[in-house]
C-alpha cells in the first residue's frame, strides 16, 4: 500500500480503472456474452500493464521524495488542481475504450461523453432506450459513476479542503485557494497521491458498506439484484444512472423509493458520515447549517406543491381521494430531495400528482433545487447548501440592521464570519455560477438550440443532474439529438460543475503559479 501511494497519481487512477474493468468482464463471462467480456478484459490487461510499466519507470526512493516534497511544496496546490482537471478530462479517454468496443453501434466520441457524464456523476446519457446497451455495459457505466462519486468525496476532503475550496472557504478565514498554514518545523509535506491514498483507506469502507447495505435492502423488497446493484451505486454517487430507465421501472414501489430517500440524505451534509474533528460536545446533526436548510426545503416546498395540486383538484376536477393526495405529497417530497441532492431520480407519485390535478409539473422549481445542490464535501453538485445558508444568514442580519441600525450581531465568532466573509465569497460564487450558465447558454444558442433547451441542458450539466433534461419540460429532451459540438460543450460544462469554478479561477490566478 505504501508503494502504491507513492506512485504518480495518474498511474494510480489508470490502475484502478484497469482493475474496475474486470468487474463487467467477469459479469459478461457469467452471462456468456463473450464479445463484451473480451472488450473489457483486453482493455483491463492493456491499461493495467501500461500503468505498471510507467510506475516502474517513475519509481523513486523515499529519501528522494522527501527532498522533492520540500522543494515542490509551493507548487503542491497547483499540481493537485491540475491533476483533478486532468482526471476528469483524460481518464474518460481510457474508460471509453471498452464502452466503445462493447457497443458496436456508437462512436468513440459518444462513449467518451458517456464516461465524462458518469465520472462527474452527472448521469446524462445518449442512449434513451436502455435496451441498446448490454447489461455489462450498463454495469460499467454505473460502476464508473460510483467510482466518480467516491473520487469526488475523497478529493473534497483531501485536496479541496486544504486549499480552502469546494465550499470550505465559507467557514474558513483564509482566502479561496490558499493552502493551510505552514510551520517552520514541518520537514515533510505529504504529497497529493499519499494523502489521497490515506483518505481512501479511511472513507472507502464506509462508502462500500453503505452501498452494499442499500443493494441488500433493494434486493430484499423484490428488485432484480443486478438492477438493485446499479441503483444502489447510483444513489450513493447521486449520479441518477439506471439500467432500466429509472426507479419507476424497477418495480420496488413506495418501499424502494423510501429506501432511496433515506440514503439520499447523505448528500445533504458532510456530517452525515464524518465530522470536521472529534469532539465530545459536537452539536447534533439536525443543528448542522446544511442539514437545517435542507430539511426546511424538504418540508416547505412539498407542502406548497401539494396545496397547488389540491386547490386545482377542488376548483376544476373535484376528483379528491386520500390515496391520490398522499401519493402526490410523497412524490413532491421525494423529488425535492432527489433534485436537491442532484441525483435526479423520478418518483411514481410525481406523475400521479400531474394526473390527479391536471397541472404540469413545475420544472423551473426542479431546476432551482438542482442549482442549490447538496452539502459540501459530498457527491452532490450545485452551488452547495452551505453557501446558500451563508447568504440566508447575511440577509437576516441585514434585515435586523434595517430595524435596529446600531445592533450588534451575536451567535459567536464563527456565525459572524459566515455572515460577513462567508457571505461575500458565497455571493461571488453565485455570480460566477450565473455568468457560467449565461456563457454556456450563449454557446449552445450559436449551434441552433432554443432558449429553453439551452437553459435545461446547461443547468443539467453544470449542476451534474443529467436526468433533469427528461423531467423539467413538457416533452423530455434528448442528449442524442445534439451535435458533436454541443456534446463537447456540455462535457466541458460537466467538468466545470464537478470541479467548481473557484478551482478554475484559482488556477488562472498568477499568484498561484509563482514560486
Amino acid at each position: 500500500m505504501n508503494r502504491f501511494s507513492r506512485m504518480p497519481f495518474f498511474v494510480q487512477l489508470v490502475l484502478v480503472s484497469g482493475g474496475a474493468m474486470m468487474v463487467p468482464a467477469i459479469y459478461a463471462m457469467v452471462l456468456r456474452e463473450w464479445d463484451d467480456a473480451r472488450a473489457f478484459f483486453y482493455a483491463a490487461v492493456l491499461f493495467s500493464s501500461l500503468a505498471g510499466f510507467i510506475a516502474i519507470a517513475r519509481f523513486r526512493p523515499e529519501a528522494t521524495e522527501d527532498r522533492d516534497s520540500l522543494r515542490d511544496r509551493d507548487r503542491e496546490g497547483r499540481n493537485q488542481l491540475l491533476t483533478l482537471l486532468g482526471t476528469y478530462t483524460a481518464v474518460p479517454l481510457i474508460l471509453a475504450v471498452p464502452f466503445a468496443e462493447a457497443t458496436k453501434d456508437t462512436t468513440y466520441f459518444n462513449a467518451y461523453f458517456e464516461m465524462v457524464s458518469a465520472l462527474t456523476t452527472t448521469g446524462a446519457t445518449l442512449f434513451d432506450d436502455p435496451a441498446r446497451l448490454s447489461r455489462p455495459v450498463h454495469l460499467w457505466t454505473a460502476l464508473v459513476g460510483w467510482l466518480g462519486g467516491l473520487f469526488a468525496w475523497i478529493t473534497a476532503v483531501a485536496v479541496l479542503a486544504p486549499l480552502n475550496l469546494g465550499g470550505f472557504e465559507v467557514l474558513s478565514s483564509r482566502g479561496a485557494g490558499q493552502s493551510e498554514v505552514r510551520a517552520s518545523q514541518i520537514t515533510r509535506v505529504a504529497a497529493a497521491p499519499e494523502r489521497l491514498a490515506r483518505f481512501t483507506v479511511k472513507l472507502f469502507p464506509i462508502y462500500l458498506g453503505l452501498t452494499l447495505a442499500l443493494w441488500f435492502a433493494l434486493s430484499m423488497i423484490g428488485s432484480n439484484p443486478y438492477v438493485a446493484l446499479c441503483h444502489a451505486m447510483s444513489v450513493m454517487a447521486t449520479s441518477g444512472i439506471s439500467p432500466v430507465g429509472g426507479l419507476t421501472e424497477a418495480g420496488t414501489g413506495f418501499i424502494g423509493e423510501a429506501l432511496v430517500f433515506a440514503f439520499l440524505f447523505l448528500a445533504l451534509s458532510r456530517k452525515t458520515f464524518t465530522a470536521d474533528q472529534t469532539r465530545t460536545d459536537a452539536p447534533p446533526l439536525w443543528r448542522d447549517p446544511e442539514m437545517k436548510i435542507g430539511l426546511a426545503l424538504i418540508v416547505v416546498i412539498p407542502i406548497l406543491l401539494f396545496l397547488r395540486h389540491w386547490v386545482s383538484v377542488l376548483e376544476v376536477s373535484g376528483d379528491w381521494t386520500f390515496a391520490r393526495a398522499m401519493s402526490s405529497l410523497w412524490g413532491g417530497t421525494f423529488m425535492v430531495l432527489s433534485f436537491l441532492s442532484t441525483a435526479g431520480f423520478e418518483s411514481l407519485g410525481w406523475e400521479e400528482a400531474r394526473l390527479w390535478s391536471g397541472l404540469q409539473a413545475p420544472g423551473v422549481l426542479l431546476m432551482g433545487l438542482a442549482i442549490f445542490g447538496g452539502g459540501v464535501a459530498t457527491t452532490a453538485g450545485g452551488v452547495k447548501l452551505l453557501r446558500l445558508y451563508a447568504l440566508v444568514r447575511h440577509g437576516e442580519r441585514e434585515i435586523e440592521k434595517l430595524i435596529s441600525p446600531h445592533s450588534v450581531g451575536g451567535a459567536g465568532a464563527n456565525a459572524r464570519r459566515i455572515r460577513r466573509e462567508g457571505a461575500y465569497v458565497a455571493w461571488v460564487y453565485f455570480m460566477v455560477f450565473a455568468f457560467t450558465i449565461a456563457a454556456v447558454m450563449m454557446l449552445l444558442s450559436l449551434f441552433g438550440l432554443h432558449f429553453q433547451e439551452a437553459a435545461v441542458f446547461t443547468i443539467s450539466a453544470l449542476t451534474t443532474t443529467g436526468p433533469l433534461a427528461n423531467v423539467v419540460g413538457d416533452v423530455p429532451l434528448s442528449y442524442a439529438s445534439l451535435g458533436d459540438a454541443e456534446k463537447m460543450i456540455l462535457a466541458a460544462t460537466m467538468v466545470l460543475g464537478r470541479l467548481e469554478m473557484l478551482a478554475i479561477i484559482a488556477l488562472l490566478n498568477p499568484e498561484f503559479w509563482r514560486r
